[in-house]
């Protein structure tokens, strides 16, 4: 009977939990919760959010929480745009350590990433924007090259999904957004690739407002499909 029980309750669909970075900028955290939200909606399990640095709760509280509820496993997806440090070497270690301290499984599904289901819901984020606006895409930015060319990439494939020019900027590294804004003639609109605001937004906003540009918020709980499609590839 107690085996029955148990294999019972490992077969139920396990809960998910999205693994942010985190942020200083006070209320960052709301958006990501709102995000977990629209993803528990979706997916009909519980969802939490969880940050790697600078936010609470951290991945090991979240799977405490969940381990002292009964949960034998959780769905980690990382919340992160492209294959860089935080996702190769923070996000294992976390999840390494959370599982060993909790015992609970840990299952760590692919991140957001820079694929077709991503533009499909900047397409989506533009729908206002005025037809022919140039695109400028910022995101966070890397010390590995690969994880840059992947958002450079993004930035053409958009731009030809909506038939315009389109150039990547980083916030944390070359080329910065004020550099590639230079070689842009109006009108343009910022594409923030964040999912909550943050303090590197703060010089987007004011780049905006100096060229007369717009600017689109954050990302947020339209990301709710993609992060819901990588929990079901995983289980």
């Amino acid at each position: 009977m107690l085996e029955s029980v148990k294999t019972s309750a490992y077969a139920a669909p396990p809960p998910v939990i999205g693994l942010a970075h985190g942020s200083r900028q006070p209320g960052s955290g709301a958006a990501i919760e709102r995000l977990m939200t629209a993803v528990s909606d979706q997916l009909g399990v519980p969802a939490r959010a969880a940050y790697l640095d600078l936010a609470e709760p951290d991945l090991l509280a979240a799977a405490t929480e969940l381990a002292g509820a009964g949960h034998p496993r959780a769905v980690v997806v990382p919340l992160l745009f492209t294959a860089a440090f935080h996702a190769t070497v923070d996000t294992p270690e976390a999840v390494r350590a959370a599982a060993e301290a909790t015992g609970l499984e840990l299952i760590v599904a692919p991140i957001i990433g820079t694929g077709e289901d991503l533009v499909d819901v900047l397409d989506a984020h533009l729908a206002a924007v005025p037809v022919g606006s140039a695109l400028l895409l910022v995101a966070v930015g890397s010390s590995n090259a690969a994880a840059n060319a992947e958002v450079q990439d993004l930035a053409r494939r958009l731009g030809v999904r909506r038939g315009v020019r389109a150039a990547a900027g980083f916030a944390t590294c070359d080329p910065r957004p004020a550099a590639v804004a230079a070689n842009f003639e109006d009108p343009c609109v910022i594409v923030p690739l964040f999912l909550a605001d943050g303090l590197l937004l703060r010089p987007l906003t004011a780049l905006a407002a100096e060229r007369g540009w717009g600017i689109l918020d954050p990302l947020g709980e339209r990301a709710a499909a993609i992060v819901s499609a990588r929990y079901r590839a995983s289980v």
